[in-house]
């Protein structure tokens, strides 16, 4: 446990710390409480009580992809006059002297993680940005104080819409863009708000189309379908059928849904989504198909439609950030939405970074 005020400093004496660890503000009337030691159904509880917590947050998919990335997940829960106020789930990996933090963890294609705040029940809107201010400043704090880390990256859901307390700290902030489709009207409005093509590929599917919900065999077809698209396109893509099973597996039912579009009772296609709370997220799949019939635009109309009836109000279509991509998406007349990406590094760090991202 880690203890900490808003107005904490753990400001480095030698030049290779990142500047982001230190911290330093006006605001002394808040204490944040950092712990790291919650039962599984502790945190998912408190997730359910954030409209900003993805499916990505849930305790299940943390501990998948801590296995997954040989990293140590710390599911950080902030207390404020023993109430809590917000999550931040921290993957570390240690190699030597160098420490990476990392949320979520690269090359797992997780779109969002980072910190969310829980809703606010009622009070003063300046009381809640101060709580807000308390908790992502201690959390800062905290990460630079107990790991001295020489890299970090944070990459936010769309509904964590103020990113200034990593901006001050020295983190580079960078606006990423995903496109949601509101699927509170009925039916009929929506399609009518969709482009001509989307409409007319959608109302009258063929007679030999067949869309379903499946288990792990869609899995494995689904992601060896996007694993070839990749290789065609000489594209790194590191996703397993086995990490996508154990998700599957480990996730509540009805969570992570794989579905198929079979073409005269063969596999042509499919989408693998994830959901909660209001949203329901597309995942992986959804490749350029060697078909005369529109394959994706049936998948998304039939996920629209089945996650509208399960009570679900927004399509989170995941990343308009491909302009190639971004176009298929636009037909379904979605809004567009931000997030960010963040990091921050020594400057050793900094150097590996670039060549990374340059090489990848």
């Amino acid at each position: 446990m880690h203890e900490t005020s808003d107005s904490a400093t753990a400001t480095p004496s030698n030049s290779t710390s990142p500047t982001w660890a230190t911290s330093k503000t006006s605001d002394r009337t808040i204490r944040t409480r950092l712990t790291r030691t919650v039962p599984a159904a502790r945190w998912n509880s408190l997730c359910a009580r954030s409209a900003g917590a993805t499916p990505f947050h849930q305790y299940e998919c943390l501990q998948v992809l801590a296995d997954r990335s040989d990293a140590t997940v710390h599911p950080f829960v902030g207390y404020q006059d023993d109430h809590p106020v917000g999550l931040f789930p921290i993957f570390e990996r240690s190699r030597g002297p160098v420490t990476t933090l990392f949320s979520p963890v690269p090359d797992h294609k997780i779109p969002y993680l980072g910190p969310v705040l829980l809703d606010r029940s009622g009070g003063p809107r300046a009381a809640h940005e101060r709580r807000r201010r308390s908790f992502l400043g201690a959390s800062l704090s905290c990460l630079g104080d107990r790991f001295a880390p020489s890299y970090v990256n944070v990459r936010t859901a769309p509904r964590f819409d103020d990113p200034r307390q990593f901006a001050w700290r020295g983190f580079e902030v960078v606006p990423r863009h995903s496109y949601v489709v509101d699927l509170t009207p009925e039916p009929d409005v929506l399609l009518d708000s969709f482009s001509s093509d989307a409409r007319r590929n959608v109302r009258d599917p063929p007679d030999n189309v067949e869309v379903r919900e499946s288990g792990h065999d869609a899995i494995d077809r689904i992601i060896e379908q996007v694993i070839a698209r990749h290789e065609q396109q000489n594209e790194t893509y590191l996703v397993t059928p086995a990490y996508v099973r154990d998700l599957y597996d480990a996730l509540p039912e009805g969570v992570l849904r794989p579905y198929e579009i079979r073409l005269d009772g063969s596999f042509a296609g499919g989408l693998i989504t994830l959901e909660s709370g209001d949203t329901i997220y597309r995942w992986q799949g959804g490749v350029k198909p060697d078909a005369d019939v529109p394959v994706n635009d049936l998948l998304d109309w039939h996920v629209m439609r089945a996650a509208r009836d399960r009570g679900r109000e927004t399509y989170d279509l995941v990343g308009a950030n491909n302009r190639r991509i971004a176009d298929y998406k636009a037909k379904f007349a979605p809004e567009l939405v931000t997030f960010y990406s963040m990091e921050a590094s020594t400057r050793p760090m900094a150097l590996v970074s670039r060549l990374y991202k340059r090489v990848r």
